[in-house]
């Protein structure tokens, strides 16, 4: 039987960090910015804010690139003390959210939606929680100059220097980076596509129809 064929993957975000968890994972795909103005300050509880957003995101790339069999977008905040932390612009806004975290546990809550060209939608919200050190303020001041807080949820990048504020982290890493591929996989899996399988071997399993006649449904 001929083997099924590569789905064409789309990442709907200009994130670097989920291009590099991809990357990481060998996965091939295009990535674009939808242009979805993500709003914060809407008034929502995070998991329903992150999950009004990723679906947001997924519907503009698969309006944008329909010529993509799968495509993958995720919102991420932090929340502390009922208040939700999305990424600073300033400076002084990173500054003000670090102090906020300083010393605290706080939640990184994701949103993430795996959609498919025929319809088929696979949603997820997953939760880490992030304990940090009590952070003084030179801390704060050299970690800001180093310039990784901009533009990250909760102003800070475990992947990277903002490791060293971390005391504890309780549950999936990778979420905290902005991309939790364990609900990742379970979304794949969900579509009938085995994560592993496909960046293993290239394609889906052989013992199927191509991707695109067994996923319209």
């Amino acid at each position: 039987m001929e083997a099924a064929r590569q789905p064409r993957i789309l990442l709907a975000s200009a994130s670097p960090e989920r291009r590099r968890i991809l990357e990481g994972l060998g996965l091939q795909f295009d990535a674009i910015a939808t242009g979805v103005k993500e709003e914060n300050d809407a008034g929502l509880p995070a998991r329903e804010l992150v999950a009004r957003h990723a679906a947001a995101k997924a519907d503009a790339a698969l309006e944008q690139r329909p010529d993509h069999d799968l495509v993958i977008a995720c919102d991420t905040v932090a929340e502390c003390d009922g208040t939700i932390l999305g990424s600073p612009r300033t400076d002084d806004e990173a500054r003000a959210m670090l102090r906020a975290l300083s010393g605290k546990t706080h939640t990184i809550v994701s949103g993430l939606v795996v959609a498919t060209k025929a319809g088929q939608r696979a949603n997820r919200i997953v939760e880490t929680a992030v304990t940090f050190c009590t952070l003084d303020d030179e801390t704060i001041d050299a970690y800001v100059r180093s310039g990784e807080p901009l533009h990250k949820a909760g102003a800070y990048g475990i992947q990277g220097l903002g490791a060293l504020l971390v005391e504890r982290v309780d549950g999936s890493h990778t979420n905290v980076q902005g991309l939790p591929v364990e609900a990742l996989a379970d979304s794949f899996a969900e579509l009938d596509v085995n994560l592993m399988e496909l960046v293993a071997r290239g394609s889906l399993k052989t013992n199927r129809p191509g991707w695109s006649e067994t996923n319209r449904r």
